[in-house]
Order: C-alpha cells, then structure tokens, then sequence
C-alpha cells in the first residue's frame, strides 16, 4: 500500500510539473489564436481563397496555420468554407493545417519533444496537405464531393460581422474585449482534453512499465534507435489506432507522445501518433453529420493514409540527415519542474496577461457583444464522460499532492 501511495504522489506531482512546463506556451498560443479569430473573420478568408484550386490550397493552408488548434472549431470552420464554395481539397487543406500547423502546437512540442518534432510537425502538416492533395486528384471523388454538398443545405451557420477594417478594429479597446472573451472559449474548449491527457501522462509516467510498451510497440525500449521497415510501419499504424480508441485532443496528447518517445517508440511512430487527432472516433461521426457517412470514411481513408506515408517520409529523411532525435532527451520524473527560471518568469508574465484581460473583456467591458464562433456538434454523451473524466482528474491530482506532501 505504501508503494501505491508513493506511486500515486509521484503520478499527480508530475502531471502537475507537466502543465507547469506548458502553461506560458498554452496562453501564449490562445492568445494569438483568439486575436486571429477577431481580426480575420471566416468571411474575409472565403472572400480571399477565391475559385483556383491551387491559390486556394495554399490560402487554405495559410487561414489554417494562423487559426486555432482545437479540432472541433476547426471542423467547423473547415465545413463552413466548403459549404460557401471553397474546394473539397482546399477545405481538407485548412483542416489539416489548422490541427497541426498552428503556433500554439509547435511551442507545446518544442518544451516537450524538442526542435526535431517541431520541424517534423510543420514538415508533416505540409507533407499531410500535399499527400492529401494527391489522393483527392487520383481519386476523384466527384460524386462523393456533391453529395457532401447537398447534406450541408440547409444547414444554418455562424455569420459574424466584418464590416471594419482590421487595422481599425485592433486600435479599438472593445475589439480587444473581444479578443479577452475568444480566449476564455478556447480554454473552455480544451480544459476537459488538456486535464484528462496530463494526468493519463502523469500516471502512464509512474505506473506503466516499459514493458508495455515494448509489447505494443514492436522491438521499442529506451535506447533502441535501430528499427527495421516494418517495425516502423507497425509503429505507424499502431500509433493512430491507439488514438483513434480515446478523443483527448492534440494539446493534451502531446505529453503523451513524449512519454511514448522517451519509452523507445520510434520518431516516425510518435509523429503518427500526434498527427492522429482528425482519425478519432468523435472526428468521423461529426464528418458523418456534416457529408454523410461515405463521405466520413473516405476523410478517414485519406487522412489515415496520409499520415502513414507523411510518418515514413519524414522518419527516412530525418534518418538519411543524421537529425533523429535522441530518445534519452526525454527525461520527466527527474525533472525539477518548480524552480526558478526562465518558465516561472514567462509563465507569471502570462498569467498577469490573462489577468489583464479577464478584467478587460468580463468587468471593465462587460457590455461588449461578442458572436460565439461555430463549433462542430459534440456528441452530449462523449462529453458527459470527459467532463466527469476531468472531474475525476481533479480529485486524483489532489488526492495525489496531499500525499505526497502531508502523509509521509
């Protein structure tokens, strides 16, 4: 019983450490996030991608690197360009990019994984765009493309006025207001996603032996770099159906691939893991209540596949430039989280900037009015479970903390 509750200290102390090690990228990449939303409106893209495809791939590609991360906006925003005329591969180019190409994702993995994965992560969102691109050409799925079309008649959406010029807006405090009350829905989107994936991380840190792993990875174990084709292609597929099984969304999952990183799964095995988060579960049915289930699969099938031949590549080419990150680089439970340096500082500076603008947009400009962004339809079930989940959380993480601190 001692041994547990040691475990269990040691578990809810590290997922702690984990969210403090994140937290100034987290309001950082929010921020920025909620400023873009304001400033440049669902409108304003759809009046700029225009009718060429390849413009607007790359526009597409653009409006979604400087969009916000959380998937179920991103849905619905990449449902919304497609319904006003946008391309079927120009809407999947923005989807893609805006879950993996986004500032605030990049900072999380750059504290957690290391510039490697960051590289691989913007390389990999690109390489996801353009292997998508490639499928949808060779496919050709005409058919499936107008009957996705006709399930979206009908359907009402979000429209937000853009009648001022940014330039304007950005010099105006109500603007800024705004911005505040945009921030606070991004934390009210992913609270539940970013709780239940740290403290899975906190717990699989203390409790999961590396034999697990080793199982479920093949020929994985830390200080194992030296793995054949198809151990990598296993790595690959397994990644995903790992993440296809839960729906924490992809800033929660990040401390997880870490852990899977630093456990001996390959770099390509981790990177299919993070790029996971449009192959979910909660994904294919909200893609099945926009298009229709055939159209659903087929996302499914392109981006599954997409992201096995983005894994490989990168992982090869990484290899053939002698650039593989080291898995020995992840080291957590050993890890002094608190002290005082350069993430105290940056994380107080943004809690004083979160401060500031909870004050601005909630007490000092509460009569602003502020039109709530479209969001994909969430199954009421799934999120009662990650509601009470997150609640459960909570009480562990404090069960945890008063254990290792009070009860020797």
């Amino acid at each position: 019983m001692s041994e547990f509750l040691k475990q269990w200290g040691e578990a809810a102390y590290t997922t702690i450490g984990f969210f403090w090690m994140a937290l100034w990228a987290f309001i950082l990449g929010y921020i920025i996030s909620s400023m873009i939303q304001i400033f440049v409106t669902e409108k304003r893209m759809q009046r700029t991608m225009g009718k060429d495809e390849s413009k607007s791939v790359l526009l597409g590609t653009f409006f979604g690197f400087i969009s916000s991360s959380c998937s179920f906006a991103a849905l619905a925003s990449a449902k919304s360009l497609f319904k006003k005329g946008a391309s079927f591969v120009s809407s999947i180019a923005f989807l893609l990019a805006s879950t993996n190409l986004v500032i605030e994702l990049g900072i999380i993995i750059s504290i957690f994984l290391g510039w490697q994965f960051v590289v691989g992560e913007y390389m990999g969102g690109l390489l996801l765009i353009l292997i998508s691109w490639i499928l949808i050409r060779t496919v050709n799925p005409i058919k499936l493309i107008e009957e996705a079309r006709k399930n979206l008649e009908g359907q009402e959406d979000d429209e937000m006025s853009d009648n001022q010029d940014w330039k304007k807006q950005i010099q105006q405090e109500n603007s800024w207001a705004r911005v505040a009350r945009k921030y606070k829905m991004e934390w009210q989107m992913v609270w539940k996603d970013v709780t239940v994936g740290f403290t899975i991380a906190g717990i699989v840190a203390v409790f999961v032996p590396d034999s697990f792993f080793q199982t479920l990875f093949i020929n994985s174990g830390q200080g194992n770099t030296d793995f054949t084709f198809l151990e990598i292609l296993e790595h690959v597929i397994v990644g995903p159906v790992a993440a296809f099984l839960t729906f924490i969304g992809s800033m929660g999952n990040i401390p997880l691939a870490a852990l899977l990183f630093g456990k001996g799964v390959s770099f390509a095995g981790v990177m299919a893991f993070i790029f996971s988060d449009l192959v979910v579960f909660p994904v294919l049915r909200i893609n099945a209540k926009y298009y229709g289930w055939k159209m659903s699969i087929f996302i499914l099938f392109l981006l599954f596949t997409a992201l096995i031949g983005a894994s490989l590549v990168l992982h090869y080419s990484f290899d053939l430039m002698s650039i593989l990150p080291d898995p020995s680089q992840v080291k957590f439970q050993d890890k002094d989280h608190f002290k005082i340096d350069y993430t105290f500082y940056l994380n107080i500076s943004f809690l004083a900037i979160s401060a500031f603008l909870i004050y601005l947009g909630f007490f000092k400009r509460k009569d602003v009015e502020h039109s709530m962004s479209e969001m994909a339809p969430k199954s009421p079930f799934l999120e009662s479970v990650l509601k009470y989940a997150a609640y459960i959380c909570y009480v562990w993480l404090v069960g945890g903390l008063i254990v290792k601190f009070f009860i020797k």
